[in-house]
């Protein structure tokens, strides 16, 4: 008997590009950017970044910026879903995806410290507080599987992945997937330490790319088996099909070479989806527009769908969210296929005679069913979401 299908039956995200979905929509379909300069705070460094400038939904429940953009974007996918706060009746699962909110956002704390010898333990409180799912759980009244992944750049498309294993395994009856980053100043200047931040807005693809962009944001999406959403009397189009992940453990930032790690994680993730390459209609790729991301993404893309396959960087949009990145990219891969276009990627004008593939230059219709998402990773790490719509 064939598995039923697991349906992506709400879904919500903040970002640069918009604070709801229609505003999202609304600006990719005008090219819309909204960049900006660093803070003070950030950094001394003057260099752009995708900031959520509007006020959030969720600064009256977290004090925690990643948490305040995680609840403001799950307000809007529990909203689609049909779902409210208390899910006591439900057996859900809650897996999130993020690096500042577990990693690098107890500044403070070490500001003090390293000023005085001595420092409150308020920040730390709040830095304890703040895990992502812990703190989703609890707000919704979980009572199923929990867990935040840290897994650098590809940290929510891995969530999607663990979410997407409970509900075939039964372990839950919704999931609460996704992830949330917000702008800090280690990234900041790290990836600035690193020689790849553009001091203009990213050109993801294009031959004279100079760098990435960084941004903050979340995305969620709620995710249920067939079975279940039928018996709450929902139904969705647009579902999850498969997933693939695959470490080549090349190097501590850099992509290998030859790409086999993302192809793997690729080739798995329509294995698992039971999709044929020939079959994916367009692709959302990583595309940092970074020299050594881009070259060997495209070429990967290229070897396995062809010079002709469609190709977006999202980034251009939102910058690089890094733990929050697969999530908005999956949400952004779904929409699309639901309303049967891609807009033009931003900052593509110019194709790199070294990449085989060139990003899309201007909004696209969309015929297929099948779309790909594709996150690649510090220390090799690689993953890879199949999104479907059902005819």
């Amino acid at each position: 008997m064939a598995a039923q299908k697991i349906l992506i039956t709400g879904m919500g995200v903040v970002s640069a590009a918009g604070m709801t979905i229609p505003e999202t929509l609304t600006g990719f379909a005008a090219g819309i950017r909204n960049l900006g300069q660093t803070s003070v705070s950030l950094s001394p460094l003057n260099l752009p970044v995708f900031e959520v400038v509007s006020p959030l939904r969720g600064s009256t429940r977290a004090s925690s910026r990643t948490l305040q953009l995680a609840f403001h974007a799950l307000d809007e996918a529990l909203s689609n879903a049909g779902l409210s706060y208390d899910l006591s009746g439900l057996r859900v699962g809650v897996c999130m995806g993020t690096t500042v909110a577990s990693q690098l956002n107890d500044m403070d704390f070490y500001t003090a410290y390293r000023k005085s010898g001595k420092a409150p333990l308020a920040p730390v409180e709040t830095f304890l507080k703040s895990n992502l799912a812990t703190a989703i759980s609890r707000e919704v009244k979980a009572r199923g599987p929990c867990i935040t992944v840290v897994n650098a750049c590809s940290s929510s498309a891995d969530a999607l992945g663990v979410a997407l294993g409970w509900l075939r395994n039964g372990f839950c009856d919704v999931a609460i997937a996704g992830g949330a980053d917000e702008l800090s100043r280690i990234p900041v200047c790290g990836f600035s330490s690193l020689s790849v931040f553009s001091p203009e807005p990213c050109r993801p693809y294009d031959r004279d790319r100079q760098g990435l962009n960084l941004g903050e944001a979340a995305g969620i999406l709620i995710l249920e088996p067939e079975s279940i959403a039928r018996r709450r009397g929902v139904n969705s189009t647009m579902f999850v099909g498969g997933y693939g992940a695959a470490c080549d453990a090349h190097h501590l930032t850099a992509p290998r070479p030859d790409g086999s790690g993302l192809e793997t994680a690729i080739r798995i993730s329509l294995i698992e989806a039971g999709v044929q390459s020939a079959e994916i209609s367009f692709v959302n790729a990583h595309g940092t527009a970074t020299r050594d991301n881009d070259k060997v993404e495209g070429t990967v893309l290229a070897r396995l769908f062809g010079e002709g396959i469609k190709v977006i960087s999202t980034k251009g949009f939102t910058g690089h969210t890094l733990g929050a990145a697969g999530a908005i990219e999956a949400v952004f891969t779904a929409l699309a296929l639901r309303e049967g276009w891609i807009p033009a990627s931003p900052g593509f004008e110019n194709k790199d005679d070294e990449i085989p593939i060139g990003a899309v230059r201007e909004k696209s219709g969309l015929t297929g069913r099948y779309a790909l998402s594709t996150s690649l990773a510090f220390g090799g790490n690689n993953a890879a979401v199949v999104i479907g719509r059902t005819e």
